[in-house]
């Protein structure tokens, strides 16, 4: 059985890898011939200027190599090894897909208003929330129906805590957080689809860990996925994913802790975009609080290492090797409890 898992972890990584690359192919002529280019924040760094007008919603891509993966994945499943993913772990594989899905449409939407509309900011900020409300309530219902809720969190040492209702709220607003932080962070060529990578790779062994194999397959078929985007988005960049691709990524990020009842584990997972996306809170705070004071260059924290002259490539690198601290410590912190 536990040679089937395997030949299943490799069939969705392989399988998300070389559909998410190849896709590349087709979708990234369409963005071009439909005129969907990146526009340029004013506030941004300058030297992104140069950027503008490469292709955007590249997310497709990878959308669409871990969709396919995993139902090609899930079909083997259930036919070879249906004990190891039964009714219930499909469900709560779609009830992720549905939080990646519905931020992901909301990406969608930000894109479009940007490409189209020419307006680089995107949808309202009251618009997005309102939509990030309806998705979020519908997944913590839906996480409700299928018994995968819970107010209680597990400590090192074998100990618990309940939060009873105090901890709806925090989820509630948690989750939308965590899907913005995943956003921000992607403002340089691959840094989003390294992080996530390497994200997912702390999923995939805690998922092990735990038992939880279809949130393994998940996870890898999403580390897949990044490394076939990477063909396009590294450095320099033949194509952004634009919102559309990291709010989905984001939904993955976030949902996958929930689906495994240890939603505290995305504060070691999501350490990196958590950091980033902090970054931007503490500077607006201080900004106001001392009339026009920053502590950083420049917010999100990646850019502030680019005012250092630190080149795109070693900021991926060196957020990585975060991400990896941060997955590292997730995996003991899953062992000690």
């Amino acid at each position: 059985m536990g040679m089937m898992v395997s030949w299943m972890l490799i069939a969705a990584a392989v399988g998300a890898f070389s559909i998410t690359a190849l896709s590349g192919c087709f979708i990234i002529p369409a963005l071009h011939k439909l005129h969907f280019g990146q526009t340029i924040r004013e506030s941004g760094p300058t030297w992104h200027n140069k950027k503008q007008g490469t292709p955007t919603m590249g997310g497709f891509c990878f959308i669409l190599g871990i969709a396919l993966a995993l139902v090609l994945v899930l079909i083997g499943f259930r036919r070879y090894a249906p004990d190891l993913i039964g009714t219930q772990q499909v469900q709560a594989i779609m009830l992720v897909m549905l939080l990646a899905g519905g931020s992901g449409f909301i990406g969608f939407l930000d894109d479009f208003v940007k490409v189209v509309r020419h307006r680089n900011l995107g949808l309202l900020a009251w618009q997005k929330l309102i939509m990030q409300f309806l998705v979020t309530g519908a997944f913590l219902v839906g996480l409700h129906s299928l018994g995968l809720l819970t107010t209680v969190i597990t400590l090192p040492g074998g100990g618990a805590i309940d939060l009873g209702w105090v901890y709806y709220p925090i989820a509630f607003f948690g989750i939308i957080f965590l899907v913005n932080a995943v956003n921000l962070t992607d403002g340089l060529d691959g840094l989003d689809s390294c992080v996530t990578f390497v994200s997912m790779l702390g999923y995939l062994v805690g998922a092990s860990l735990l038992g939880f194999y279809h949130v393994s397959i998940l996870a890898t078929a999403t580390a897949g996925a990044c490394a076939g985007f990477l063909v396009w988005n590294f450095y320099p960049a033949k194509v952004f994913m634009g919102d559309t691709g990291s709010m989905f990524l984001g939904g993955i990020v976030t949902a996958l802790a929930f689906v495994l009842c240890r939603p505290e584990l995305v504060l070691f997972f999501g350490i990196v975009y958590i950091w980033d996306a902090m970054t931007v809170v503490i500077q607006r705070v201080y900004y106001k609080l001392t009339h026009g004071k920053r502590i950083f260059r420049m917010t999100p924290i990646h850019h502030a290492f680019e005012m250092r002259g630190w080149r795109e490539v070693k900021i991926d690198a060196f957020f990585s090797l975060i991400a990896l601290m941060g997955a590292v410590l997730g995996v003991l912190y899953i062992y000690l409890t």
